[in-house]
C-alpha cells in the first residue's frame, strides 16, 4: 500500500511540475514575445487595399515592439492559399494571417473540400478595419451610374460582365446581390484578387468591376475609373457624391467589407492577448485612424478575441441565405 501511495504521490508531483512548466512556459513566451520580426499572411495582391493596410499596421506593430512586421502576400483561390499557408504555420504568434470575410466566412459554403475551417484552425485576435465596397466601370464603358448598369443588364441578359476578386468573394457576393434584387442577369468573371480585375476595368477588358472602394480612390479622382456606387447604408465619405443603392431603390443591396487579424489555433492565449493589447494601441493611434480613413476604410477594433470569434460566427450565419439563393452553395 505505501508503494502504491509513493508512486501516487510522484505521479500527482510530476504533473504538477509539468502543469506549471507550460503555464510558466506560456508566462515567458508573451512576456519576451515578439524577440523576432512578425510574418503577416495577406490573402490579397500587393498594391491591393487590404494589402496597403495589412502593410500599415505591420509597420506601426513593427514601431511598437521594436520588431519587423513582414507582410507575405498568397493571393489566389479567393484566399484558400493563404489562409492554409497560414492554419498550418507554428502556432507561436509569429505567423499570423489578415483575410478579409470572404476567406474566412463564406468559403465554407461555395467549397466542397475546403482544406481549413476558419474557428477550429485559429485562434481569432481582433478585427481591424471595416472597408466601404463598390461598382467600377471603365470610362470607356459608356456606364456612368449603376442605373445604366441595371438598363443595359435588361436589354441584353448575360451580355454585360462584371470582375470579381473571386468565386464567392464579397465582391462578387455585391454582383449577386444586385442582380437578385434588379431582377437582371450578368456574366460573372472572376479573377486571382482585386489588383488583376481593377486592371481590366481601366484597360477595358471587362465593362465593370465590384471591389473594396479603399485602394481605388486616386484611380477614381485621376479618371482611370467611374465610381458608380457604394453599397454601405450610407454614403462613402471619400466618394460623397455617389449615391447608394438603397437610394436607388434597392434597399436589400447593402453589404460592409471588413478584415482581421487571426493566429493559428494552438498560439498560446497569452501570445493572443498581447497582439491583441498591440493591436488596440495601434487601431487607436490618430494618424493610424486618419491613414486608413484615407484609403477608404475605418479603424475597427474588436471588444475582445471571444468577440471577434462570435462576430465571424454570426457573418457567417448572414451571408449564407446569399450563397444559397445565388446557387454558389458547393459549387466549387
Amino acid at each position: 500500500m505505501k508503494t502504491i501511495i509513493r508512486v501516487a504521490a510522484l505521479v500527482s508531483v510530476t504533473v504538477a511540475v509539468v502543469v506549471s512548466g507550460v503555464v510558466q512556459g506560456a508566462a515567458q513566451t508573451a512576456d519576451d514575445f515578439p524577440n523576432r520580426p512578425i510574418r503577416i499572411i495577406v490573402v490579397q495582391a500587393p498594391g491591393s487595399g487590404t494589402d496597403l493596410v495589412a502593410r500599415l499596421l505591420a509597420q506601426k506593430m513593427g514601431e511598437l515592439w521594436g520588431q519587423q512586421g513582414v507582410v507575405e502576400n498568397r493571393q489566389g483561390a479567393n484566399g484558400i492559399i493563404g489562409v492554409e499557408a497560414a492554419a498550418r504555420a507554428t502556432p507561436d504568434g509569429y505567423t499570423l494571417l489578415y483575410a478579409s470575410i470572404s476567406a474566412l466566412t463564406t468559403n465554407q459554403f461555395i467549397y466542397k473540400k475546403l482544406p481549413y475551417n476558419t474557428l477550429r484552425d485559429f485562434a481569432p485576435i481582433t478585427q481591424a478595419v471595416l472597408n466601404s465596397l463598390g461598382a467600377v466601370a471603365s470610362p470607356a464603358s459608356g456606364l456612368k451610374s449603376l442605373a445604366d448598369v441595371v438598363a443595359r443588364a435588361k436589354a441584353d441578359p448575360g451580355a454585360l460582365s462584371y470582375g470579381s476578386s473571386g468565386i464567392g468573394n464579397q465582391t462578387h457576393q455585391m454582383g449577386v446581390l444586385l442582380s437578385l434584387a434588379t431582377n437582371i442577369k450578368m456574366t460573372h468573371v472572376p479573377y486571382r484578387g482585386q489588383t488583376p480585375m481593377l486592371t481590366d476595368v481601366m484597360s477595358g477588358q471587362i465593362p465593370l468591376g465590384f471591389t473594396t472602394t479603399s485602394g481605388v480612390t486616386d484611380l477614381v479622382n485621376s479618371g482611370k475609373l467611374t465610381m458608380l456606387a457604394t453599397f454601405g447604408d450610407q454614403r462613402d465619405e471619400q466618394f460623397p457624391n455617389v449615391p447608394t443603392p438603397s437610394e436607388l431603390g434597392y434597399k436589400d443591396v447593402v453589404i460592409t467589407g471588413w478584415t482581421g487579424l487571426l493566429a493559428p489555433a494552438g498560439t498560446p492565449p497569452a501570445v493572443v492577448n498581447k497582439i491583441y493589447a498591440g493591436m488596440t494601441k495601434v487601431l487607436a493611434m490618430p494618424d493610424v485612424k486618419e491613414a486608413t480613413r484615407k484609403l477608404g476604410t475605418t479603424a475597427k477594433v474588436s471588444d475582445s478575441p471571444e468577440a471577434f470569434a462570435r462576430f465571424i460566427k454570426a457573418e457567417s450565419e448572414k451571408y449564407y441565405p446569399v450563397i444559397k439563393a445565388a446557387g454558389l452553395e458547393g459549387s466549387q
